[in-house]
């Protein structure tokens, strides 16, 4: 049985008017917000990262091709798994077909994990996915911005990420040396120079995915309530039907 209000149309309009208002004013805060994300500091990047990609060995400075702004996702892909997160899966869904309209306005988009480059292939091929893939497979890449964990960290259980000391165990199933998490990295390239411009981690990647924001205004929501944690019923999306 139905347990929700069931009212005329009129009132179904009147209702939908007064939460309309909610959400313009929501719309305008994301829009200030998204302005003072653009004018937030940023930080040259000293380091020189390289990459394996198809084309072989590619700095960070080659990732953006001949863009000016690079955005990277961060896939959580230890070199001892023989898939990447059934999560970053999910994200990957999502941005797999837009990087051309990216390209379109000067950005460039690379995923990037730490597994060797014939596991990204292979696990792109078994998906249909066309994005650029890179492994940073022993790199500080990935541990410099805070999305994979030295052994050290593990044993301690805690380590920094999202801007904050956060509780990492390694899975009692996997033989992992360090725990891998997700997040989103912007970049932008002047002449010689690399400028780190902002990352999101945990739920500030949460809008990243059209998914969840189509869940969002179906009838019963995400409708995680129930689940032991968020995402639990994610799976990669080939083993949907097995």
């Amino acid at each position: 049985m139905i347990k929700h209000p069931i009212v005329s149309h009129e009132e179904w309009i009147e209702a939908r008017e007064r939460f309309l208002a909610k959400e313009k004013a929501f719309t305008h805060l994301r829009d200030e917000l998204s302005r003072e994300r653009q004018a937030l500091p940023w930080e040259r990047v000293e380091k020189r990262y390289v990459f394996e990609s198809e084309k072989g060995k590619e700095t960070l400075a080659d990732l953006f091709g001949k863009y000016n702004q690079l955005i990277i996702y961060h896939f959580m892909f230890d070199p001892d798994w023989d898939l990447g997160c059934k999560s970053c899966s999910f994200w990957a869904d999502n941005f797999d077909g837009i990087i051309p309209h990216l390209h379109q306005r000067d950005v460039s988009m690379v995923a990037v994990s730490r597994a060797p480059l014939h596991k990204l292939r292979e696990q792109a091929r078994k998906f249909g996915w066309k994005f650029k893939w890179v492994s940073s497979f022993g790199s500080d890449f990935n541990f410099d911005y805070g999305v994979s964990f030295s052994a050290d960290a593990i044993g301690r259980e805690e380590a920094f990420y999202n801007y904050g000391m956060q509780k990492v165990t390694v899975e009692s199933h996997t033989k992992q040396a360090a725990k891998e998490l997700p997040g989103v990295s912007a970049f932008f390239k002047s002449d010689d120079e690399i400028y780190h411009t902002y990352s999101a981690y945990s739920r500030g990647i949460d809008t990243f995915n059209a998914a969840y924001q189509f869940l969002d205004i179906a009838p019963k929501g995400r409708d995680e309530g129930s689940l032991s944690f968020p995402m639990a019923w994610v799976k990669h999306r080939i083993a949907y039907d097995s």
